[in-house]
Parts: structure tokens; sequence; C-alpha cells
């Protein structure tokens, strides 16, 4: 029977790539079976963990810093727009322009004083100082000294910020090699902490890049192979892989191609990955990329040589309107392979780009949920869905946020056969108190690599 709704089940994942918000929305709603009691205990445990973070936490100087400079300032967008093109300019003079341009317009004196960070504060200072003597606009002799004073100072400017792009690439990486990685996560893992190391890199552009990439990640998978000593897969540090990273042409009008290069490639990895009794996870991508990386996943999977092994995993976006139907079908495909899946359930990092490529494209509407909080039902939908599944899924909620860590909690129950997954360098505080109260398992996300692979990951998280 399974085999035969595949297809079915297959073709509605496509068809609701552009389904009616508002109807999906409410049909998951009521998936989540949550009535106005849970409501309300969940409600309550969200408020609890927001306190205690609040009172026990001290704050890294990366969230202090983004605590003063948000967004919705124009000193958080130059200070966005300078971080996300920094490192990957390749002169000085032009480092020193972008510098000038970001930098010298804004107004950071107001944010003096602001924050409790006495660091943060320095930085202020510094970037206020910096501003001014940027920004030159008198003419005449004290033109003149600013302009000397401007050059001179460009290199320690440069060095500066230089500098702090760096500090904020080791908030968010584990190890810039997965020796260090390895060596740095062994303090997490005395505290009863698990790691999924990712190898950081974006799409490859070339066969030589997706050449690289499949080097990387095989080293990876035997460095990383030594620390799975746990006869529990679910026990043992795992690697997460991106597709795009392992085919220059990972695109739907490529798929003849796709299906035959693409999963040999993906099936040494997963192959490595069984071996050494190690959780293997495929990324999630955009959506125009999901069809073809199911596709991809199944014929992997199918080999026979991955018999009898539960490590296989594969990521799954909530804030997309497809959520339930690739669940439904990884449902599916477990039981028509007599196999089990770990599915790690995101709320997605492609959001404005999404929505910016349907614009642009003039569709009848959008891949993903325009609100946020549609985002939030599917998640807490589709936890209900996988948690109703794990005879054959092992579910991996990846999330910061306390209502919906609260939210699974309540709908577990007596249920323990889950795990949570944060960042590296967030939500540290909140799984740590929810791993003392309720003893649940938590893997960390790390990130591996040198700083000028940082750039696209970084920008997503901030």
């Amino acid at each position: 029977m399974p085999a035969k709704i595949l297809g079915p089940l297959r073709q509605r994942i496509d068809q609701m790539k552009y389904a009616d918000e508002v109807k999906v929305v409410s049909e998951l709603r009521n998936r989540s079976e949550l009535a106005l009691p849970d409501r309300d205990s969940i409600h309550a445990r969200a408020v609890e963990f927001v306190r205690h973070v609040r009172v026990s936490s001290r704050p890294t100087l990366m969230e202090a810093f983004l605590a003063e400079y948000g967004l919705s300032s124009a000193e958080g967008v130059a200070l966005m727009c300078l971080a996300e093109a920094m490192l990957r300019v390749p002169d000085a003079q032009t480092i020193d322009a972008l510098i000038e341009d970001k930098i010298a317009p804004s107004d950071w004196g107001r944010h003096l004083g602001h924050s409790s960070s006495t660091l943060v504060n320095a930085s202020t200072w510094a970037l206020m100082l910096t501003g001014q003597v940027l920004h030159d606009r008198h003419p005449g002799i004290a033109g003149a000294l600013r302009g000397l004073i401007r050059r001179m100072g460009e290199p320690v400017v440069r060095a500066a910020v230089a500098r702090a792009m760096s500090e904020l690439g080791n908030q968010f990486v584990l190890g810039e090699t997965i020796e260090e990685a390895i060596r740095r996560a062994s303090s997490f893992a005395v505290r009863g902490y698990f790691h999924s190391y990712d190898m950081l890199g974006e799409a490859a552009c070339t066969e030589a890049d997706a050449q690289r990439y499949l080097e990387s990640y095989a080293s990876a998978i035997a460095a990383i192979a030594d620390a799975c000593r746990n006869a529990d897969i679910r026990c043992n540090p795992g690697i997460s892989v991106k597709l795009s990273a392992l085919h220059p042409r990972f695109e739907e009008s490529q798929r003849e191609r796709i299906l035959q290069d693409l999963p040999p490639r993906l099936l040494h990895l997963a192959r490595m990955a069984k071996s050494a009794n190690m959780g293997f996870n495929i990324d999630a991508e955009e959506a125009d990329r999901l069809s073809l990386g199911l596709d991809v996943a199944e014929a992997t999977l199918r080999d026979t040589s991955l018999a009898g092994w539960d490590g296989f995993g594969l990521a799954v976006q909530a804030y997309g309107q497809r959520t339930g139907s690739v669940l439904d079908w990884l449902y599916a495909l477990t039981e028509s392979l007599d196999r089990r899946l770990m599915v790690r359930l995101v709320k997605g990092a492609y959001w404005d780009t999404e929505i910016k490529l349907a614009q642009i494209r003039g569709t009848d509407g959008f891949p993903v949920f325009t609100e946020k909080s549609s985002t939030d039902i599917s998640y807490i939908a589709s936890a209900r869905r996988l948690l109703n599944m794990s005879d054959r899924i092992f579910p991996q909620f990846a999330t910061h946020n306390a209502h919906t860590v609260a939210a699974i909690l309540q709908m577990a129950g007596s249920h323990d056969a889950f795990e949570f997954q944060r960042l590296h360098g967030m939500g540290e505080r909140l799984h740590q108190l929810v791993r003392e109260a309720k003893g649940t398992h938590c893997r960390i996300y790390a990130p591996v690599g040198e700083h000028r692979d940082l750039l696209a990951y970084l920008v997503r998280r901030l």
C-alpha cells in the first residue's frame, strides 16, 4: 500500500507549491489540535522560560551589539551591509571606500550609552569618532587636516572593522577546521550535548567546486567518525550536507543530469556515515529545489547498501506551504522501504529570497507563508505530525523560540523519542533550561569553516 500512495503524495507536493495560504493555515490550525487549556499551559510555560532566560543569562557581546543596533535603525542596516560585504572585498582601497560609505553618514551618537555592555558602548564611541573623521565636508585648512587624519586613519579603521567581522564569525562558527571544531565540541559533549557539523560553503559554481566540497565532506566524516562511540546513533555526532554544494547545476532544468550525477556522490558520503554509525542530514534549500532534492534523496535511499541504517535525515522547512505534504510523503517512503529516517524541522532561512522571486515571476501565490504567525502555526502542526510518526521518524526540533519549545513539550507529554536542536552561538540558555527541567536531548548545529566562507550563513543568522 505505501508504494501505491507514494506517487499521489509526491504529486501533491508539487501541486501545493503556491497553495491558498488562508486555507492552508486554517487546516494547520485544526491539525495542531491544541485546546484552550493546552494553549494556556503553553503560554505560561513559555513566559516562565523567557523570565528565567532574562534573569539568569549573560548576553554575549554579539547579542548585546545586535540588541543595540537592530535592523530597524539606519545604523543597523549599515553594519549589516558592512558585515555582508567586508570579508569578500579584494583590495584595501575598496574596503576603505566601503567603510566610508557605510559608517560616515550614520548617526552613531544617538546609540551612545544605551547598551548595558561596556564593550558595545566603546564600539559606539569608535564608530561615532570614525564617522566624524571620515565625514569630510569642510574646505580649507580644517578640511585638509581632516583629510590627512582620514588617510592616516584608514588602515587603522580597516583593521578594526576586520577584527569586528572576525568576532562575528567566532560567535557563529565552532572552528575553522573540523579538527578544531571537534576539540571545541568536547566541552559541550561532557555536558550531554551532541553536534551536527556543517561544512560552510554555498552552492558549487563549477565541477571543481563540487569535487572540493565532496572531498571536504568526506574528510569531515572520517574525522568525526572517531567520536562516534555510542551504539545508539542518536547519541553520536552527525554531519549536514548541501546538495547544491555537490553539483554545480542543482536545478530543475537539469533534472535528468542531476538524477544521474548526484545520487552516486550522496551515496558515497552516506555509506561512509553508515560505517561510522553517524547521523547524515541533507540541509533544506530554496523552494525551487525542494522537489528535485526529494527525488535525489529517494534515489539514494533506495540503494540496498544503506539497508538497516537509521541515520539518514532531511531538514524540512515549516515556512513552506508544502511542509505537511512533505512529511506525509517521507513517512510513506519509510514504510515503502521498511526504514527509519531522521527529520530536522526548521522554520526556514530564505524567506526574503522566496518572496522576491515569486514577485518577480508574478506568480499567483508564494511558496512560503507571508505571516510569521503562520509559520509558527505550521511548525506546531508539523511537530504534532512528526510526534505521531515516531515509529519510523526520529523528530529533531530546531528552534530558539520559547513558545515553540513549550508547545512541543506540551504535545510530547511523556514521549521522549525526539531531540531539540539549536545553532551554535544562539539559544544556549533556553535549551539549557529545558535540558535541566525535562532531560531532553539537545543537538548543536555547528558550522565549520574559514571566515571567508561565513558570509552568506552570517547574513541569514543576523
